[in-house]
């Protein structure tokens, strides 16, 4: 079963080396992803636990997205951020995991320059998004349970769509900085040290000078995990002072298994971001980073749908009766 998935041999330092010295200074137009090239063996697991992690996230998040759209109960403020979320989820699947997983099988796997750069700026695009989005559906449960005579008022149609437009469009600028700030300068250098165009892989590749990239990245990052984060922790502070003082017990329970899923989602979310991004970086990509990057990308649109409909009765109640209609048919 193993030797199956060796069909991608190992790829030596000493190899790169000289594939790096026959380019000379050229322009690249492509690049090489090692991923686990150096671990022929772990191709087999790797694949299986990518490709299971795939078509879960593509089909929980897709599953989520339809339920929010097709059940009238669902069309809340919680359930519209829930349906985004998910969506930014999909986008994340399948930017990056059908390539990682098709080279698996390929010796010496390449994208171009173009779609790396494509690859890297899109999921940069959705990872600074769902920051902002996760401290929107932290500020709708405040108001959900602290103000719930004043919720629908407070959080109208048009407000939430202004606060996603507002969020996209934030994210969008951020993107375009850092596309504008990125080396043009490789001297031939085309091998990336990862499984996939990973921002911080990228610019370690560059010979011109990468410290206002890097800095614009490190400011970027403060700026867009820190606020977002801080406002969760304070708003999650205050939901808690709220529930606290709520009398009866089933009101309690309501409201922590309204935010325990959200709550559980921010842990995952926020603690690899933090690690892939405000940790000190190295001269080089080690296998610590590019697992921390992979968890992100592979294992958090993964359990998002898992976590929301395993812990939360709307969302199973709207699929056995989604299913059951389906059946009468």
């Amino acid at each position: 079963m193993v030797n199956d998935f060796q069909i991608f041999p190992l790829l030596t330092h000493h190899h790169f080396e000289n594939v790096m010295a026959a380019e000379n200074e050229t322009v690249v137009t492509e690049f090489i992803l090692t991923g686990l090239s150096e671990y022929p063996r772990a191709q087999a697991v790797f694949f299986w636990f990518l490709l299971i992690a795939y078509l879960i996230s593509v089909l929980g998040n897709g599953l989520i997205i339809l339920l929010s759209i097709k059940d009238p109960d669902l069309h809340t403020p919680m359930y519209f951020f829930l349906c985004v979320l998910s969506s930014l989820d999909l986008i994340v699947t399948n930017n990056a995991l059908p390539n990682v997983l098709v080279n698996c099988f390929i010796y010496m796997p390449t994208i171009s320059f173009s779609g790396c750069l494509l690859q890297m700026y899109i999921g940069l695009l959705v990872v600074a998004t769902e920051c902002i989005i996760l401290a929107i559906m932290a500020y709708d449960r405040l108001v959900a349970i602290c103000q719930p005579l004043y919720y629908m008022q407070i959080m109208s149609w048009r407000v939430c769509i202004a606060l996603v437009a507002v969020s996209v469009t934030i994210c969008f600028l951020y993107t375009v900085a850092t596309a504008l700030l990125r080396p043009t300068d490789f001297c031939g250098r085309h091998i990336i040290n990862h499984f996939a165009c990973e921002l911080q892989s990228f610019l370690k590749l560059a010979c011109s000078d990468t410290h206002i990239s890097e800095l614009f990245m490190q400011i970027s990052s403060l700026f867009l995990l820190i606020p977002p984060f801080g406002f969760i922790v304070v708003t999650y502070g205050r939901i808690g002072l709220a529930v606290v003082r709520i009398r009866s017990a089933q009101g309690r329970k309501k409201a922590f298994s309204t935010c325990s899923s959200h709550l559980l989602v921010v842990s995952v979310f926020y603690g690899t971001i933090m690690i892939m991004y405000l940790n000190p970086q190295g001269k080089s990509v080690s296998e610590k980073d590019k697992l921390i990057s992979l968890m992100y990308g592979a294992l958090t649109p993964m359990l998002n749908p898992l976590i929301y409909s395993l812990r939360n009765k709307d969302v199973k109640g709207a699929f056995w009766k989604l299913v059951g209609r389906k059946i009468s048919e």
